[in-house]
């Protein structure tokens, strides 16, 4: 597949929008005139084949082709809603693909779209691999927390202030000084978002050790006073935090804030749901007598 010049593939970047949620969409009433159909109706036997095309494809056909009403003007200020779709980049390469190959763009259509296509299907598959990884360690970090409070509860850290003060050590350890607080207020998170749900996957792996590590020296190191624990949590914190300076990783501090935990999983519940439904045998069309 040849590669397309910055000119060429500014035709098709110029009418791309945005929505509200930062989403990119083509309106296919001004991707119907860049590719120089005369009239709008012409155009739309091909957003149903389109639309087919996608259905067979077990995609969701309102996820890519959106039905939307634009409001134009008709003289004397008035305005009329008219029928328009708001097209995915995936929708945009199925209508080029149906497309009258003799317009002049529809092939250079076909190339911008087939490129960007699949550089968007490897970035959602790393998003796909990075959302799966997230709720793995997310969930095991809620199972070793579990342990890290019960061995910490041995150690003499029984009161809520005190297992607080606890974690805040661990945290102080492994991200420079900063309490968890701090920590929450450096990665500007609103006051109910927990910070945990929105590490990525590499912070969350650093917090996962850190959570392991401690709760084996506690046990091993028979920790009997909340002084001690907290003197191990701060200690093991540093070490994780030094690791990943001789590794030349990038401090916990410094990572990007995560999509929040919660819309991973559902949208993972979602996508696992979709793939079931595929999965399903059809059930046979019975022929009337």
């Amino acid at each position: 597949m040849s590669n397309l010049t910055p000119s060429a593939a500014n035709v098709f970047e110029r009418i791309k929008h945005s929505n509200q949620h930062g989403s990119e969409f083509w309106s296919a009433r001004e991707l119907a005139k860049t590719l120089d159909y005369s009239e709008f109706r012409h155009f739309i036997p091909v957003i149903e084949k389109a639309k087919e095309a996608c259905a067979n494809s077990k995609q969701s056909v309102p996820d890519h082709f959106e039905d939307i009403l634009e409001m134009v003007e008709i003289g004397s200020g008035a305005q009329r809603p008219i029928e328009d779709w708001a097209l995915s980049r995936y929708a945009c390469y199925l209508v080029i693909q149906n497309a009258n190959p003799s317009k002049p763009l529809v092939a250079l259509g076909q190339n911008y779209f087939a490129t960007q296509t699949r550089k968007q299907e490897l970035a959602d598959e790393e998003t796909q691999k990075e959302d799966t990884r997230r709720l793995l360690l997310r969930d095991e970090i809620k199972k070793h927390n579990k342990n890290l409070a019960g061995a910490a509860k041995q150690a003499g850290v029984v009161l809520p202030v005190h297992y607080a003060a606890f974690m805040d050590h661990g945290y102080r350890g492994l991200y420079g000084g900063r309490s968890a607080k701090e920590v929450h207020q450096l990665k500007k998170l609103k006051p109910k978002e927990l910070l945990l749900d929105h590490m990525g996957s590499t912070e969350l792996a650093a917090n996962l050790f850190r959570a392991t590590q401690t709760e084996e020296k506690l046990r091993r190191e028979g920790a009997s006073t909340k002084e001690q624990a907290n003197r191990i949590h701060l200690e093991v914190g540093k070490k994780v935090r030094q690791t990943i300076h001789e590794l030349g990783g990038t401090m916990p501090e410094h990572l990007p804030v995560a999509e929040d935990i919660k819309k991973v999983a559902s949208r993972e519940k979602k996508r696992l749901k979709a793939e079931q439904k595929q999965l399903q045998p059809q059930k046979p069309v019975r022929k009337k007598d």
